[in-house]
């Protein structure tokens, strides 16, 4: 007799086993780590390469897709789609950027376009996708502005379904003039969203509406006057979720009530060393799947911070900040069974491979790394 399992349900069994025991079963399998760029006469677009989760070695790259500044990747829970938006400012004689839906031939890791539409708002630079893969939310720094799309069942984009023009502006007048939606996630829950805006020193609320791909404005959350949040990381167990502020160089702690979409503001910390004089700003943002570490990027320091997890508070404190080796670590990817971290240095045009200790969350240099011209964004394919 055949025994049928909600998604739900193999989710649920999967993530009960041992980390221990799904990285054993990992080990030696290549995975595909698709790269994100500025793009230039070094890089035409999205590349490839292959990902020894055994070694940690990078090898075989390609050019999956050629497409304008795909600066922000995200994967399609399916493992079947890969969703791209192109950091530009004038698509099709509008003033908007757009996004880009691909399908993935597993094998070789070669994209093929499905299709690409405006965002509505030049300059996007996240993309993120609700929780079931049913839609997609964009945020648009240039255009302070975020919007969603419905994801068909070809894995097509449908939309934009809805679009919010932020609002305000924040003290630095360099650099918060106006909006600049820097980031938006989908919450534990799935029924809200939150969106990073840099410009506001807000982190806006969202109900999602999966079915449909509609956003509708819910609350926010104030950060601290000139802290520019960034990127959202919400913690393993759902209760807490963490805002990497770009222009102070700080990660702050905040609750997470589900059931009223709502953000408690617990602590914030410092990302840098103290007596750090330089100029430098905050990047990209991570929890360990273990729920046990948080790290985040330095930019200027150029260096990973790494933080660890109190369990019942959720609160951080420091553990070490660990060079790059480049400049500008843009983002960087926790490999999902939590080995291994990927940077990847804007400014010097390489990526470098970390292994993380399991027991004190401390990154060890590896020498293992790849060049490749401008990486900004990392996503590995099981």
């Amino acid at each position: 007799m055949s025994v049928k399992i909600t998604r739900r349900e193999f989710a649920l069994t999967t993530s009960a086993i041992p980390l221990s025991s799904r990285r054993a079963a990992a080990a030696g399998r290549p995975v595909l780590l698709f790269i994100g760029a500025y793009t230039s006469e070094k890089n035409k677009g999205i590349a490839t390469v292959r990902f020894d989760l055994a070694t940690g070695e990078l090898s075989d790259m390609k050019l999956a897709a050629e497409t304008p500044n795909p600066t922000f990747l995200e994967l399609h829970p399916s493992g079947k789609y890969l969703y791209a938006v192109n950091e530009i400012s004038n698509y099709e004689g509008q003033r908007a950027g757009s996004v880009c839906a691909y399908s993935i031939q597993r094998s070789t890791g070669a994209l093929t376009l499905l299709n690409r539409l405006t965002t509505q708002g030049p300059g996007p630079c996240h993309i993120g996708l609700d929780r079931t893969g049913r839609m997609a939310m964009i945020a648009n720094y240039g255009g302070g502005s975020v919007a969603s799309y419905a994801i068909e069942s070809n894995g097509s984009l449908r939309g934009p379904v809805s679009f919010v023009q932020h609002e305000g502006s924040g003290p630095n007048a360099k650099r918060q003039d106006r909006p600049h939606a820097h980031s938006f996630n989908a919450a534990p829950g799935n029924k809200f969203a939150v969106a990073c805006d840099l410009g506001t020193d807000e982190i806006r609320v969202y109900a999602i509406d999966p079915k449909t791909g509609a956003i509708k404005p819910h609350g926010a959350a104030k950060a601290a006057p000139g802290s520019g949040p960034r990127h959202f990381a919400f913690h393993p167990n759902g209760r807490y979720g963490y805002a990497v502020n770009e222009l102070s160089s700080t990660v702050t702690v905040y609750t997470w009530d589900a059931k009223a979409g709502a953000l408690g503001d617990v602590q914030t910390i410092s990302t840098l060393p103290e007596g750090f004089q330089g100029q430098t700003t905050a990047a990209e943002i991570r929890v360990h799947p273990s729920g046990r570490f948080l790290y985040a990027s330095n930019r200027g320091h150029d260096s990973i911070a790494v933080f660890s997890v109190d369990a019942n508070s959720g609160r951080l404190s420091a553990v070490e900040q660990v060079s790059v080796q480049g400049r500008t670590p843009r983002n960087f990817h926790l490999e999902p069974e939590g080995r291994w971290l990927i940077v990847a240095n804007q400014q010097t045009d390489n990526i470098i491979v970390f292994e993380i200790d399991a027991a004190t969350g401390r990154l060890r240099t590896t020498g293992k790394g790849i060049v490749v011209g401008a990486p900004v964004c990392l996503r590995t394919l099981g």
